[in-house]
Parts: structure tokens; sequence; C-alpha cells
């Protein structure tokens, strides 16, 4: 009984330690990625680079 009660309780730890570091596999699609990554996008959709992008000016108001 003693084994089983552990054998449950190091699984439950497993499975929290796994929950909280926090590279969940589900969310990697919404990350934006590395900067060259981000350019190649910006660039394959007709927008200008992502250094063009980063140096921009705010607009006239």
């Amino acid at each position: 009984m003693a084994d089983e009660a552990t054998r449950r309780m190091a699984a439950i730890a497993a499975v929290l330690s796994l929950i909280e570091t926090g590279d969940d596999a589900s969310q990697r699609g919404r990350q934006r990625g590395e900067a060259w990554s981000q350019d190649h996008r910006r660039m394959n959709m007709g927008r200008s680079s992502l250094m063009h992008y980063r140096s921009n000016r705010s607009p006239w108001r």
C-alpha cells in the first residue's frame, strides 16, 4: 500500500513539474519566434524588413 502511495505521489509531482516549466508545446505556434524568422515572414508577405519596421519613427501628429 505504501509503495502505491509513493508511486502516486511521484507521478503527481512529475506532472506538476512538467506543467510549471512554462514550455507548453501547444503555445509554440503563438510565439513570434526569433528575429530572423519574423523578418523572413514579413518579407514573404511583402512588408518591410523587421529592421526597417523597428527603426521607423512614429508618424507626425
